[in-house]
């Protein structure tokens, strides 16, 4: 089998039952576990001198009473969606409630955290507003300005911000991005700092509001394709997050983008959180 691909065929194969979901879950929370079976009626394991472990606990499963093979129906639908799976999808494949579908999808996202190490290389930064607002001096209204960085070929780090001001995004420059990296940005003053003392990386700008957007290798693209993306998801799947719930949606396709090359299936990369 292709590692780049896992099929719903290769879900149920694998994972036919609740009971082969939750020795999935042991092994993978316990591998040095031995002469530990299964209890009978219980989502509990035993060995011979009565010591018990519950590998639900501490994971996005405890407390839950939805079958654990409806739980992994989820997060293989999240693993293969490229524009996300909104509460109402969850409810037609489950066959589960709204309410149980929406606290599911936001366990999933709870999972896509985004970390890693620093940025490096050639990075793309670049600010954008999400929401709803009216038109010209009121467009900006009621919108959450976000702030990305993208490492060319490599990870994206996107996040809500109070505002696009200077000392809001610099210091998030500062912690994500590895010192003398590239930056490249549009023509936004703040930028302009990149260079200086406390910072010290090489900035690059390219001046939209001339209509320049590329300069050989200096531009903003490829943050500004993956804006277009995630505003087209969300329309097109969830048709609005509020900003309560933005940065959990940001990080949902932050993580997609960053390990969309991954040698091994989103699938089983989301699984190992979850059963952690």
């Amino acid at each position: 089998m292709d590692v780049m691909k896992y099929t719903i065929t290769d879900l149920r194969k694998e994972f036919p039952t609740d009971e082969a979901c939750l020795d999935h879950i042991f092994r993978q929370k316990f591998p040095e576990a031995k002469q530990y079976s299964r209890m009978n009626k219980r989502k509990a394991y035993a060995n011979p001198q009565g010591h018990q472990i519950h590998p639900l606990a501490g994971t996005i499963f405890e407390k839950s009473s939805t079958p654990l093979s409806l739980w992994f129906h989820a997060i293989f639908l999240f693993a293969s969606s490229k524009n996300g799976v909104s509460a109402m999808e969850l409810q037609r494949q489950l066959g589960v409630t709204y309410k149980t579908a929406w606290r599911i999808g936001h366990q999933i996202r709870a999972l896509m955290e985004q970390g890693g190490d620093p940025l490096s290389g050639v990075v793309e930064v670049d600010e954008t507003y999400y929401g709803k607002g009216g038109k010209n001096a009121m467009k900006f209204k009621n919108k959450s300005a976000v702030f990305g960085m993208v490492e060319r070929k490599g990870a994206v780090r996107v996040q809500k911000v109070s505002s696009r001001k200077a000392e809001v995004v610099l210091p998030i420059i500062k912690e994500n991005v590895e010192p003398k990296t590239h930056i490249m940005s549009d023509e936004y003053q703040a930028y302009g700092r990149l260079t200086g003392r406390g910072y010290g990386y090489m900035h690059t700008s390219v001046k939209h509001g001339k209509n320049h957007y590329t300069w050989g290798e200096s531009h903003t693209n490829t943050i500004e394709g993956f804006w277009g993306q995630f505003k087209r998801s969300v329309r097109g799947t969830y048709a609005f997050v509020s900003p309560q719930h933005l940065q959990s949606y940001l990080d949902e396709f932050a993580w997609r983008y960053t390990f969309r090359s991954s040698p091994v299936p989103m699938f089983a990369l989301l699984l190992q959180k979850a059963s952690l």
